[in-house]
């Protein structure tokens, strides 16, 4: 899946308007099944987390996905974060190192932020307005700033400014004391509070972070501290004695102890994880692997199992610039003919995926409930006819070279020979698919894909997709190359809404208006299913986090001496 990193590659113009959930109204995270343990965590204990794979970056400017920001929540704290709990109360945003969650200017182009008191590094220090100033302009490093692109798309800042380490202070964020601190934005962004949630606006000591050395040995903020770190094995935090829990009513921070264990096979963490035997009664983990699914309906297995949805939208691309598929007819024809049934098969059945209709997932605030194109072969026979197309054309689909995406391909190649369309797999190799697919140049006729929101709204989710204006040569996210001048237009009118209530509603709406033009086919929301040890406590699946289990509330129910 591709989050809405699309915002870096977009004119400034286009990017900088959006508006976003300011906080309430998604639907709930949960899928099918528990998404949530019901059991209160007690205090103490290490919790132990098993994963294939390491952490992208401990450095927040650095790594930016579902699971590393899940994870610095931590260890670090911002200016705002979402909130602790199931469904629509983990997209809300809240104030965190702030009083407030923030206080504009009647444009929105300047916000201003006052700190709470008793805030304060691991080692003591007072976190101070020149510390978030030294953190936010980190993004701006080009060796450092890799991750979320928020702070370079809206922090007014020079041409030419590198981040602090090359070129000083970003005199264009205010610091008139210790307690308060001034942004200044390039455009009105009403919900910059939402921006702010993003791991790469975190405080720093000024003059500290050089040379990547917060992916090894960070400085916290937050409950708890790196105490020890083998990149690809290992990772333990410890409590962070300068945190005071009555400045922080998001992290509850059960647990004494975090302990991951990286670099385990998938298929041994399932099994570890069904058997719940020893240390593992006090383990979570990431996502079982599809095989694993049907061994998790076993009555004693059910109470140790959350499934919800991921937030995402997994979603098939019809290039408008191909012959044939320029005609509206067509592309509505084979929203029709795909039997997305089976395609939720190919994903592993309905304990991992539901059937999508509209664009945006159901975790998206002001998403509006429809179903343009129900399946039905005769309309797209019917529909092909009209574009004098009845005896059908041959288009190719790219698909990554992965077992999942590739099933799904098959499925809809399936699916379309019943109304004479020939589809042609191309297989991508996984390290260059999105670049392929992302390369106009490259594209074929149609791509399966999926897209993440950065938080949950319209505002990082239609635009990047669809606005004819952010069609680029290369790293192009508008797999459709739509370029509707109403669609355009309403993007622009939604982006000046001041209520950011409004816009998301707008945002509902749009969905349906591009979807009259047919440019992509809707097929799944995927969701997250894993399993808990049989001590674990307090988790629930998190519409922010891609799904997963907030580590914020998780804990043990009865601690280990």
């Amino acid at each position: 899946m591709r989050r809405s990193a699309a915002l870096a590659s977009v004119t400034l113009t286009a990017a900088l308007t959006l508006t976003a959930c300011g906080g309430g109204g998604a639907a709930p995270a949960a899928g099918g099944g528990a998404a949530t343990s019901t059991a209160a965590p007690a205090t103490g204990g290490t919790l132990r987390f098993l994963t294939n794979a390491d952490f992208s970056h401990l450095d927040p400017a650095r790594g930016w996905d579902g699971g590393v920001n899940n994870f610095y929540r931590l260890i670090y704290r911002g200016l705002t974060t979402v909130g602790a709990g199931p469904g629509a109360e983990s997209t809300k945003i809240v104030p965190d190192l702030a009083t407030d969650t923030g206080k504009p200017s009647a444009d929105h182009k300047t916000w201003t932020y006052t700190l709470k008191d008793n805030v304060f590094f691991e080692d003591g220090t007072p976190i101070t307005s020149e510390a978030v100033k030294f953190g936010f302009s980190r993004s701006f490093d080009p060796e450092a700033g890799i991750g979320s692109p928020y702070a370079k798309l809206l922090l007014d800042a020079p041409k030419d400014y590198k981040g602090p380490y090359l070129s000083g202070d970003l005199d264009t964020i205010e610091t008139p004391d210790d307690k308060t601190v001034i942004f200044h934005l390039k455009k009105s962004f009403p919900d910059f509070p939402s921006a702010l949630t993003l791991p790469n606006f975190v405080p720093f000591p000024k003059g500290t972070g050089a040379a990547a050395a917060f992916d090894s040995k960070p400085i916290a903020s937050g409950p708890y501290k790196v105490e020890s770190y083998r990149r690809g094995s290992s990772l333990k935090l410890v409590r962070n004695p300068y945190w005071k829990p009555e400045t922080d009513p998001v992290r509850a921070a059960k647990p004494d102890v975090f302990e991951w264990t990286s670099g385990l096979d998938p298929a041994t963490i399932d099994e570890r994880m069904l058997a719940g035997q020893g240390t593992d009664t006090d383990a979570i983990m990431a996502i079982i692997q599809s095989s694993t699914v049907a061994r998790v309906q076993a009555p004693q297995l059910k109470a140790r199992t959350l499934s919800g949805l991921t937030g995402c939208t997994t979603y098939m691309s019809l290039n408008m610039t191909k012959k044939n598929l320029d005609d509206v007819r067509v592309r509505q024809a084979i929203n029709y003919a795909v039997d997305k049934d089976t395609v939720v098969a190919a994903q592993g059945g309905s304990t991992l995926s539901a059937k999508a209709t509209a664009i945006q997932p159901p975790t998206i605030a002001g998403r509006v409930e429809y179903d343009p194109y129900p399946r039905n072969v005769e309309t797209a026979k019917k529909l092909l006819a009209e574009a004098g197309l009845a005896g059908g054309f041959s288009m190719t689909l790219d698909a990554r070279n992965d077992p999942k995406m590739q099933a799904i391909a098959v499925a809809i190649q399936e699916a379309l020979k019943q109304v004479n369309i020939n589809v042609k797999i191309n297989n991508v190799d996984v390290s260059t698919f999105y670049e392929v697919i992302g390369t106009p140049a490259q594209q074929h006729d149609a791509a399966v894909t999926g897209w993440c929101p950065d938080w949950a709204s319209g505002a990082t989710f239609l635009p990047p997709l669809f606005d004819g204006r952010q069609i680029v040569d290369k790293g192009n996210q508008n797999l459709a190359q739509i370029n509707d001048k109403a669609i355009n237009a309403r993007i622009d009118e939604i982006a000046a809404m001041p209520e950011v209530e409004q816009a998301n509603a707008a945002y509902g709406a749009l969905d349906k208006q591009i979807m009259e033009q047919a440019p992509i086919v809707p097929l799944t929301y995927e969701k997250h299913v894993t399993i808990t040890g049989s001590n674990i406590a307090g988790a629930y699946l998190s519409a922010s986090f891609s799904g997963g289990i907030d580590l914020v509330s998780v804990g043990l129910a009865k601690p280990k001496k």
